[in-house]
């Protein structure tokens, strides 16, 4: 697995996530490092959550016939047109109400969750507290990239 982060005191927090290996970049141009530690193939699938400023390296990034699940806007929508999508790639947007339609799938799903959790295998990472009254600077600390793992609002 490789990650990617936008500072370099976040790459210990990507390899206790389970990083074989972490690149470095606040937007694009990260394609040929992918290509280069995947011997010139590229990612079978790319998880993009870092909205326009990554789309298109994301995209670069992949194999033939990789898939990009694109899942964030932090910073803003990518234009594109569908004749612009590289090397035959499959382009996603995974929503949780898709994977998740119903309240027995929730908790389905959450005690799935809940079990990784309690063997270990999933160990999530607060990277922050903000009062609730704080919510507009935590979003601004999101879209700054100086945060890192899950923010938690506390009433």
């Amino acid at each position: 697995m490789i990650g990617l982060v936008s500072r370099e005191e976040k790459i210990p927090v990507a390899k206790k996530a389970g990083a074989d290996h972490v690149l470095v970049s606040t937007g694009s141009g990260f394609e040929r490092q992918v290509r280069e530690l995947t011997g010139g193939e590229g990612a079978q699938v790319v998880y993009d959550g870092g909205g326009s400023a990554t789309f298109h390296s994301s995209q670069l990034s992949l194999r033939r016939h990789g898939v990009h699940a694109y899942y964030g806007v932090v910073n803003g929508n990518p234009v594109f047109r569908p004749a612009d999508l590289p090397s035959s790639i499959l382009l996603s947007y995974p929503s949780v109400v898709d994977h998740v339609p119903t309240r027995e799938a929730l908790v389905r799903r959450t005690d799935e969750l809940f079990e990784f959790i309690r063997k270990g295998q999933v160990a999530p990472f607060i990277g922050g507290r903000y009062a609730l009254a704080d919510a507009a600077r935590a979003h601004r600390d999101i879209e700054s990239r100086r945060t890192s793992g899950k923010l938690l609002l506390m009433p």
